[in-house]
């Protein structure tokens, strides 16, 4: 395995986390704020977070040989910023362990294996091309701020992708860098480089708390998390046992919520980072790709102060950028592999524009309804098709449903030429 690794995974693996922590890191404070930790629980939190994804990362794609991504369940996050508010420190923790417990049963009783079975490959890349669309859009929205910075990155990702694709992420992100420290926007004097604490908080249970935080966080978690994410490895043509990535998900939660893990799921966005063609032009080697975003994930929960420094530091337009970058030849491959397929191109089409759209209904998000309303659609056509097919039949061979005509002994008389 190892005279494998090169450059591109390594960078691959980079991008992910820079990506990760800095699009919702920010969210994750709120939510410990919002049930009541202070700094030290905070950075345990964080802790616990990037060990258990480093972890469960880097051993399930090295078990499997595919490249499988866990992180936290961003909505989730989102979601406990609202609904952690009144309740204890000590029963969101509580609540933590019911909801990756839930998650665990989920994955051993193997039901989410018999769902993701059912849903088209068309769908699942119509979906996966819903949500990474709007990385594309930032690309150029940001644009109108920092036109220097992004101009020059994606001058610099396609003139680098012609000659040295393989590499073109590690060296449009090195130029960012470099633009960046010339204009002055780099300031790591707020870096801390000390090692994270975790701290230990002894669970209590509450029946409030389990309506109000583990259930809900327990359905967002699967639905806006766990479903797109095997839909992902599912579109790149990833065969990989649901059930048991899910378990393993729903155990890694169990260890590390009384530390602040307060959910770990599977990952749609950054997972496609690891799926590309820059990450490794053979698709069976991309795994080693998520095995290093294992590795920076896991100096991430140690380092979890100074990573909270160096995402600060960075300016938002150079992440966002080199998101945007990264995710151009998913988001093409998942379009084209979507609407190929004649037979679910409409289908397809209605998971997309509703994923893409950022509907949320219920607590739950847009790709949950992209593929709801998708399914729907194949629904509906295919009884369409099915309703078609029976008209036909019928009219060749009525005896088979149930009316067969009277036979007459008179001799056949030939019909007109001007009449059917």
């Amino acid at each position: 395995m190892w005279k494998y690794l090169s450059l591109s995974h390594i960078s691959a693996g980079f991008v992910v986390v820079l990506v990760g922590y800095s699009s919702s890191a920010a969210i994750i404070f709120q939510a410990a704020q919002a049930a009541g930790a202070g700094s030290e629980e905070v950075i345990s939190w964080l802790w616990a977070l990037g060990i258990g994804m480093g972890l469960s990362s880097f051993g399930l794609s090295l078990t499997f040989k595919k490249p499988v991504l866990t992180a936290w369940s961003t909505p989730g996050a989102a979601l406990l910023v609202t609904s952690l508010s009144g309740y204890s420190l000590a029963e969101a923790i509580g609540a933590f362990l019911l909801c990756s417990l839930l998650i665990t049963i989920c994955g051993i009783t193997s039901w989410f294996d018999r769902l993701m079975a059912m849903i088209p490959a068309a769908l699942a890349s119509a979906m996966l091309a819903g949500v990474l669309l709007s990385f594309g859009m930032e690309l150029f929205v940001v644009m109108e701020d920092q036109q220097l910075l992004t101009i020059s990155m994606l001058l610099c990702y396609l003139l680098v992708k012609k000659f040295l694709p393989r590499y073109v992420i590690p060296v449009t992100l090195l130029w960012g860098l470099i633009i960046t420290l010339l204009q002055g926007q780099l300031d790591l004097s707020q870096v801390s480089w000390q090692m994270a604490a975790p701290v230990l908080t002894l669970p209590e249970f509450s029946l409030s708390a389990v309506t109000g935080v583990a259930i809900p966080l327990f359905i967002v978690t699967m639905t806006s998390q766990n479903m797109p994410g095997l839909a992902v490895l599912k579109a790149h043509n990833y065969q990989v046992p649901a059930s048991k990535l899910i378990s393993w998900t729903g155990i890694t939660g169990i260890i590390l919520a009384p530390f602040g893990g307060f959910a770990f799921n599977l990952s749609a966005i950054t997972a496609a980072i690891c799926m590309g063609k820059e990450a490794d032009p053979i698709p069976e080697r991309r795994y080693l790709a998520c095995i290093w975003a294992g590795v920076f994930y896991f100096l991430a929960g140690l380092f979890a102060t100074a990573v909270v420094g160096l995402m600060l530091a960075l300016p938002k337009a150079m992440i966002v950028a080199l998101a945007g970058l990264a995710l151009l030849n998913t988001i093409a491959a998942s379009l084209h592999s979507a609407l190929s397929d004649e037979k679910h191109r409409e289908a397809a089409l209605i998971t997309f524009i509703v994923t893409a759209s950022g509907l949320t209904l219920a607590g739950t998000g847009s790709a949950f309804w992209g593929l709801i309303a998708g399914a729907l659609v194949c629904g509906l056509n295919h009884t369409r098709s099915t309703g078609n097919k029976t008209l036909v039949s019928a009219e060749e061979n009525p005896s088979d449903y149930g009316s067969t005509p009277e036979r007459s002994t008179a001799p056949a008389t030939p019909l007109p030429s001007n009449k059917c």
